[in-house]
C-alpha cells in the first residue's frame, strides 16, 4: 500500500500532527507545495480552519490532484475554535472526483494562547493510532 502525507499549516499544530502520521505510516510528511507526483493508495491530508474556512492553498492543492493518482484521502488537524473540516475537503475532492474516508481526525490546537501546549503527546499519539487502524 503506498502512503502519502501532506498538510497545511500556520502555526505548526498541523506539522507536528502531520509528522505523527507520517511516523506510523512510515513515510515522511511535507507540505502541499510538494506534489503528489507517484499513484499513492491514500493521502493523509492535514489542515484546518483559518477564517471559518480550509486556507485557499489547501483548496488549490486539492483541485491540483489527479484521481487517477489519489485513491483517497483521510483528513486530518487541529483547530482551536471550530471543528472538522471534514464537510469543506470532502466538497473539494468530489469536484475533482477523490474519494474521502469518512474517517477522521481531529483535536483542539493551541491558537493565541488559547488550548495551550495543544496537540499534546496524548494527541500525537491518538493520531498515530488513527493512522494505523487506517492502513491496517
Amino acid at each position: 500500500m503506498k502512503i502519502a502525507v501532506r498538510y497545511y499549516t500556520k502555526t505548526g499544530n498541523t506539522q507536528r500532527l502531520a509528522e505523527a502520521v507520517a511516523q506510523a505510516a512510515g513515510v515522511e510528511a511535507l507540505p502541499l507545495t510538494s506534489p503528489i507526483t507517484e499513484p499513492v493508495d491514500i493521502l493523509f491530508l492535514g489542515n484546518s480552519y483559518y477564517a471559518f474556512s480550509i486556507d485557499p492553498e489547501v483548496r488549490a492543492f486539492i483541485r491540483s490532484l489527479d484521481k487517477a493518482k489519489v485513491g483517497k484521502i483521510v483528513n486530518f488537524g487541529s483547530a482551536a475554535m471550530l471543528n472538522s473540516t471534514y464537510k469543506k475537503v470532502k466538497a473539494e475532492a468530489d469536484k475533482v472526483g477523490i474519494p474521502m474516508d469518512e474517517r477522521e481526525f481531529h483535536c483542539k490546537g493551541e491558537f493565541k494562547g488559547v488550548h495551550k501546549g495543544k496537540p499534546d503527546q496524548e494527541d500525537l499519539k491518538a493520531v498515530q493510532e488513527f493512522t494505523r487502524k487506517i492502513i491496517g
